[in-house]
């Protein structure tokens, strides 16, 4: 009777053990699956930035600078890896997407013909809600960074992760512009 009592809690805890790892996995996929939305967010204002170019290009002789935000924004964020998660990639593009929003609305008061523009009007529309998208999808983002650290973090799943998956924690995103480090998550 013994044994069997023994053989029943060492099954017991082997499930348990199955189903910890398996939340884990299932964590750390939904923080990678999470990266990736970013990054597709992202490179949606592409589309946006690939009509906006020949619109500022109308102003060039004056606004130089705006239109080569718009072109060294357009090249971070294709080169931004859906695969591999570079957070201080991500908070640059955040950065030349806030200088950017700032040149477009120096250009509008320089060029107040410019703000009656119809299509520009539609692309500032389109470009706000990129940022929304791309706001929203960090956020996610962060929660299912911290869904995941805690997972691997508290007791017995911290242990369970060490012996079977090793996964190590993963630093959420933060806005440069609030604190100054360098982020590139460890999957």
């Amino acid at each position: 009777m013994g044994l069997i009592i023994f053989l029943l809690l060492m099954l017991a805890f082997g499930i348990a053990a199955i189903v910890i790892r398996n939340n884990i996995i299932r964590h750390h996929n939904a923080t990678q699956r999470a990266w990736a939305d970013v990054a597709t967010y992202e490179r949606q204002k592409v589309k946006v930035l690939d009509g906006l170019a020949p619109l500022v290009e109308q102003y060039a002789g004056f606004e130089k600078g705006t239109l080569e935000k718009v072109t060294e924004l357009r090249q971070q964020i294709m080169t931004l890896n859906l695969d591999n998660t570079d957070i201080s990639q991500l908070q640059r593009i955040e950065s030349l997407n806030k200088e950017l929003m700032q040149s477009l609305h120096v250009v509008v008061e320089n060029y107040p013909e410019l703000k009656a523009n119809e299509v520009y009007l539609r692309m500032m529309n389109e470009i706000d809600e990129q940022n929304e998208n791309v706001s929203a999808a960090i956020s996610i983002f962060n929660r299912n960074v911290e869904l995941f650290n805690n997972h691997i973090q508290i007791f017995p799943n911290n242990i369970v992760n060490t012996v079977t998956a090793g996964k190590k924690p993963i630093r959420s995103f933060r806005d440069n512009n609030l604190q100054n480090f360098d982020y590139r998550p460890n999957f």
